[in-house]
C-alpha cells in the first residue's frame, strides 16, 4: 500500500473514531491493543490497524461495524475489499471495511454505518437520548 493511501485510511479511521466517541455513553477501549468503541460494555465499532487484517503488515486500517439493515449491509459489503468479519461475527451482520482502498467509503458514510451499529448495540435509553439531541 502506498503512503498516500495509508494516510487517507488513517484520516478516515480517526474521523470515525471521533464520531463514535461523541455518541451517548460511548467510550474507547483497547482489548487487543487496538481501538474499539463500546457502549454499555459492548463493542459497536472496531478500529483496527491494518496489520491485524490477515497478518498483512502493509494492509490499510479498517472499520468493523454491525449492520442488521439488509440494504446498509449490502451497501457496506459492496465497498472495495469489504468482507464479513471473521470469528463468526459476519454471520451476525458484522462487516469489515478497509479504509485505504481506492473507492473506499468516505468518512460521512462510515459514520452513518457506525451510528447504525451503535443503535443496534446501545440500550434503548441511550438511543432515545441520541434521537433527542
Amino acid at each position: 500500500m502506498d503512503e498516500r493511501a495509508k494516510r487517507r485510511g488513517d484520516a478516515r479511521r480517526e474521523r470515525v473514531r471521533e464520531f463514535a466517541l461523541e455518541l451517548p455513553g460511548a467510550y474507547e477501549d483497547f482489548p487487543w491493543g487496538e481501538s474499539v468503541v463500546k457502549v454499555n460494555r459492548k463493542i459497536f465499532v472496531f478500529l483496527f490497524l491494518g496489520h491485524l487484517v490477515a497478518g498483512q503488515e502493509d494492509s490499510p486500517p479498517t472499520v468493523t461495524v454491525k449492520l442488521t439493515d439488509p440494504a446498509a449491509h449490502a451497501h457496506a459489503m459492496s465497498a472495495p475489499g469489504a468482507v464479513p468479519t471473521g470469528y463468526g461475527l459476519g454471520r451476525a451482520g458484522w462487516v469489515t471495511i478497509p479504509l485505504g482502498e481506492p473507492g473506499a467509503p468516505d468518512a460521512e458514510l462510515l459514520c452513518d454505518w457506525v451510528e447504525e451499529s451503535y443503535r443496534t448495540i446501545a440500550p434503548k435509553r441511550l438511543v432515545a437520548q441520541l434521537d433527542a439531541d
